[in-house]
């Protein structure tokens, strides 16, 4: 058995750049649940919130517990293995959690929360991993008060997560926030606009295409957040560029803890092009009403999505986008403001390829950019990114010459 370390990922890992999750309190902890998934000696385990996720679980007479975690579907097509449940108690006590992976192993680090508002990592004595038939599995000690502990792969941002931060974005005068449409299982997926409403060049942001991606989503509030600023730069970039962005485009996958896909079975980032789902053709729906319009131009897309290091995917500068060389000068700006930070580039384009970021270069021939964010990223550092790159982004296209 060995003990996993993760670099820079055991301080405390409190959502502070993101609205709390919305996720109603819960009994005291002596109360155990009657709808819980599992549950002996005198402990339970349930997963009825949004987000909450495992395949089975069973408790032995000492309290020890066993979960099963499997994705959605077989083989899964990426290995984001999922996972969040609550650990009901009916007296404070250390809990062992023994975590089995039907598929791909232990990636995410354990956070911890007693009210899904402030969460932790789980400190790195209390988590091993080992090695079984080639994939690992986990072991974590958690200990309760007398509240359930929340236990999740990520902070958990929900569909209520969302409405709480664009609550608290609707008073700019700018902004505009409306249904963009459901999806498959009626969940709003909402859009904004900001910006100048007359505005040519239009910017297009996309948030939450996959489940588990919750960092991406952590880096992308303090984005819209700085382009929204008070600042002389975000007013100039406004009085230019309308914004056009959906924060969380696959509610449904969220909020039933899927690896990857929607409920139809579809990796939403990999249906641009083909745009059979709800989701996708919302977006199509989007895209096409610019490209109908001769009084308006798309100037640049950001897709806001997590793996295991911070990366930007992007078209190489060998193939021409309009604005020209904006991905180079806008991550040369970006360094250059984050000298203690390497930026990271892995640029290649695949011609017809059904992602967001080869959709918008073969449709527009504009930057198309995903911007992946590390798992385990500081929660910090994630909104210092966040923001940095929201004003570098701004200074870029602003320097370039106007359609």
């Amino acid at each position: 058995m060995r003990t996993v370390f993760l670099a820079g990922a055991f301080a405390l890992a409190v959502s502070s750049c993101a609205p709390s999750a919305q996720i109603e309190p819960t009994p005291p902890a002596s109360a155990l649940p009657d709808n819980a998934r599992c549950a002996g000696g005198g402990v339970a385990i349930d997963t009825d919130f949004p987000a909450g996720s495992l395949a089975n679980c069973s408790i032995d007479q000492a309290g020890n517990v066993a979960i099963i975690l499997t994705p959605e579907d077989t083989p899964p097509i990426n290995c984001s293995p999922w996972y969040a449940f609550r650990v009901h108690t009916a007296q404070p006590r250390d809990v062992k959690v023994k975590l089995t992976y039907t598929a791909c192993g232990h990636r995410y680090w354990p956070k911890i929360s007693v009210d899904a508002k402030q969460w932790e990592n789980l400190p790195q004595a209390f988590v091993e991993v080992s090695e079984i038939a080639g994939r690992d599995q986990a072991e974590i000690t958690v200990t309760t008060g007398t509240r359930p502990l929340f236990v999740s792969a990520q902070e958990i941002i929900a569909p209520a997560t969302y409405d709480a931060w664009l609550d608290g974005l609707e008073d700019h005068p700018e902004l505009e926030r409306s249904l963009l449409g459901k999806s498959a299982q009626g969940r709003e997926i909402e859009v904004i606009r900001f910006g100048n409403k007359s505005a040519r060049e239009q910017v297009l942001l996309v948030g939450r295409q996959h489940p588990p991606e919750v960092s991406g989503a952590l880096a992308m509030f303090p984005f819209v957040e700085e382009l929204l600023s008070e600042s002389d730069l975000a007013k100039r970039f406004r009085a230019r560029f309308q914004v056009i962005a959906v924060p969380l485009l696959n509610p449904d996958g969220v909020v039933l803890g899927y690896w990857r896909h929607n409920t139809g079975g579809v990796d939403l980032n990999r249906d641009w092009g083909p745009f059979t789902q709800p989701e996708t053709q919302l977006m199509k729906g989007v895209l096409d009403t610019i490209a109908a319009n001769p009084d308006q131009s798309l100037r640049l897309l950001l897709d806001f999505h997590s793996t295991q290091r911070d990366i930007f995917y992007t078209i190489p500068d060998e193939l021409p986008t309009d604005p020209e060389l904006f991905t180079a000068k806008w991550l040369d700006r970006y360094q250059e403001m984050m000298p203690d930070y390497e930026v990271e580039r892995d640029a290649r384009h695949e011609v017809g390829r059904p992602i967001s970021k080869a959709y918008a270069y073969d449709t527009f021939g504009v930057p198309a950019i995903t911007f992946e964010l590390g798992d385990e990223t500081d929660r910090g550092l994630i909104k210092r990114i966040g923001k940095q790159s929201a004003i570098a982004m701004m200074e870029t296209l602003l320097a370039t010459p106007e359609r």
